[in-house]
């Protein structure tokens, strides 16, 4: 059995790949109808879509299944929506006998990578997702903060635009480093506008804004941050069983004390996530799967280095297809 362009062998009945790292994706690759072939076709996945829904207390299967897309894209909806598919498919990636060497997730899916590596089981992991979407959408209503994609700027070019508002008491930060000419800023609303027509005069091929609800990975969710931190520190978090590299730095992670730091950390601070896949690779990884819905990370990493292998696992379809 292989995972396409690895190669697997046999431990203890697991199948380990060589060298392969799982990655998930975050907030902007929801879909309506997303997860429901699992939910239909696997008891595993309809018994934890069932679980979700006591614990969130409220109909998440229906806004996943259904929508409407105003419902389905709320901050404190979404988040649960793409952790609960993510999660839900990996289990079952386990359930046929493969395990990863390490795991990232881009910003929201750093939580479903320290649930699959066991940092925390799928409830608590769950419900620090709804603590974490809940406070960050508060901290949007404090102050109106906005974000944009840059395409086609170097980091240093990016940042100077950024550092140009933040001299004036404005707050514009690089919020994701998405590959190395696709950065994400995020800040004021009214900066954040400016911050595209410069982005433009100065040579982007592409700035626009985002649909989103607030700055988020950028000083403006201090507030979050510290809701957060009062949650987290009420839970108990365990070592990971497998490294997973941190938004925060772009390290490998494994300690409770790391990943609690991680967790606080990323909400206003820069998501590393060309970095992270950059030092996955220069530690051997070059195959990749990335488990969630959608393939904005194969994407990304297709940008970042042409060279490593990447798979997305999001349906039945695909989960079949790319074990063989």
């Amino acid at each position: 059995m292989q995972v396409s362009h690895g190669v697997a062998h046999s431990l203890n009945g697991m199948m380990v790949m060589n060298k392969t790292g799982w990655i998930f994706p975050g907030q902007g690759s929801q879909k309506i109808g997303m997860g429901l072939d699992f939910y239909e076709q696997s008891d595993l996945a309809k018994r934890y879509f069932d679980k979700s829904e006591d614990i969130l207390n409220c109909d998440i299967k229906s806004i996943i299944f259904n929508g409407p897309e105003n419902l389905l894209t709320k901050t404190e909806n979404t988040q649960p929506a793409v952790y609960i598919v993510s999660v839900v498919i990996a289990y079952l990636l386990i359930q046929k006998g493969y395990q990863p060497t390490a795991l990232a997730g881009h910003s929201l899916g750093e939580y479903s990578a320290l649930t699959i590596a066991g940092a925390f089981d799928f409830d608590t992991g769950l419900k620090l997702v709804k603590a974490r979407s809940e406070s960050m959408a508060k901290a949007g209503l404090i102050e109106k903060g906005s974000m944009a994609a840059i395409i086609g700027m170097d980091d240093k070019s990016v940042e100077s635009i950024c550092d140009s508002f933040n001299n004036v008491g404005s707050t514009v930060v690089a919020a994701n480093y998405n590959s190395p000419e696709q950065i994400v800023i995020s800040g004021n609303k009214k900066s954040i506008i400016e911050a595209i027509g410069q982005a433009k005069k100065q040579g982007a091929r592409l700035a626009v804004e985002l649909k989103v609800s607030g700055a988020f990975h950028s000083p403006l969710m201090s507030p979050a941050r510290e809701e957060l931190a009062h949650f987290l520190n009420s839970l108990e978090i365990s070592d990971a069983s497998y490294p997973v590299y941190s938004n925060f730095d772009a390290k490998p992670i494994i300690k409770s004390s790391d990943i609690r730091n991680s967790l606080l950390k990323q909400l206003d601070n820069p998501v590393l996530w060309y970095q992270l896949i950059v030092n996955m690779k220069n530690n051997g990884i070059l195959t990749f799967i990335e488990i969630g819905p959608g393939k904005v990370l194969q994407g990304l990493n297709k940008r970042i280095d042409k060279t490593l292998a990447c798979n997305s696992i999001n349906s039945i379809i695909t989960l079949e297809k790319n074990i063989v």
